[in-house]
């Protein structure tokens, strides 16, 4: 009788380190998926805005970056003059417009629908690295640009006339295109820079930059006093603070925190293919919390669109 072969440490810790990391990106996607829906209840009960909500967003969250990051290794935030703009502009599109866009898409339509125009960006991405960077790209890119055109035809059912509200899918696809440049953008920056102090202050500048639009002493802070009844039967009702609270915490720095880490554990590519979970969460929530529903032609439209994805992202 022959023994059967011990399995190898290293290939034993591989396999560890990379369930870990399907774990943390499944992990992050849930809670911004979540936080979708936390959002959404937030500025449908006050009169805050998009605007201010991602500002309350994105200063929460970089001021939790920021003190963790100075117990942790402070020397990380050291920044030099001519980096310092790249990190501005990389935070103020990759960061503010992203995380705004997303808020107005959301608000204004299914939060399902409004995910699927932003996270067609990676195949922005594929197309951008063949054109302008020169980058060998498979064929399969154009297949992915026909699914997703395709999908998104399905998802407005545009034979019927424009169901869905324009300014809402207008700011879904701006969010796809930021969100591209989010992708691409940091692609380079992080070539010298760890990812954790990349999110945190790229997270500063948006949050300096909406500082200067809407300064903070014109802030509604009367709206965070705002109760919400939680939808679902739950009988509960929350202020507008707690809602905030978690939109900082888990819905901003945990899945930020989360996502940057699997990088550690897997390739960027797989990374940001998985990341796609959340437009599929995000939609199971909205139905099951707030009754969003949609039209059966609607989720075909929605699954032809996360393979064109699937298949931009394998492109690369």
């Amino acid at each position: 009788m022959v023994d059967a072969p011990l399995p190898l440490p290293g290939a034993t810790r591989r396999d560890r380190r990379t369930r870990l990391g399907y774990g943390m990106v499944l992990a992050s996607a849930a809670l911004f998926a979540v936080n979708g829906s936390v959002s959404k209840l937030a500025l449908e009960a006050s009169d805050m805005g998009t605007l201010r909500w991602t500002e309350l967003r994105s200063t929460g969250a970089f001021v939790g970056l920021v003190v963790g990051i100075l117990l942790l290794a402070p020397q990380r935030l050291r920044v030099g003059r001519r980096e310092a703009r790249s990190l501005i502009v990389y935070g103020v599109v990759g960061f503010a417009f992203v995380q705004w866009l997303y808020f107005v898409a959301i608000f204004r339509l299914p939060i399902g629908i409004g995910l699927l125009l932003e996270f067609t960006a990676p195949v922005l991405v594929a197309l951008w690295a063949r054109f302008v960077w020169r980058e060998r790209v498979r064929d399969r890119v154009w297949a992915a640009l026909a699914l997703v055109l395709v999908g998104l035809v399905l998802v407005a059912r545009a034979w019927s006339g424009v169901t869905l509200d324009k300014l809402g899918v207008a700011a879904g696809l701006g969010a796809s295109v930021a969100l591209a440049i989010y992708y691409l953008a940091g692609e380079r920056l992080v070539v010298r820079r760890d990812p954790y102090s990349l999110v945190c202050l790229a997270i500063g500048a948006a949050a300096g930059f909406w500082a200067i639009v809407q300064p903070w002493w014109s802030f509604p802070f009367a709206s965070l006093g705002e109760t919400v009844a939680l939808p679902g039967g739950l009988g509960v009702a929350v202020p507008v603070w707690l809602l905030a609270v978690w939109t900082i915490s888990l819905g901003t720095i945990a899945p930020y925190v989360l996502s940057i880490g699997a990088l550690q554990h897997l390739s960027a590519t797989t990374v940001t293919v998985m990341a796609t979970f959340e437009p599929v969460a995000a939609s199971v929530v909205a139905w099951l919390w707030l009754g969003e529903t949609f039209a059966a032609v609607q989720i075909v439209g929605g699954a032809v669109v996360l393979i064109g994805i699937f298949l931009a992202e394998a492109a690369r």
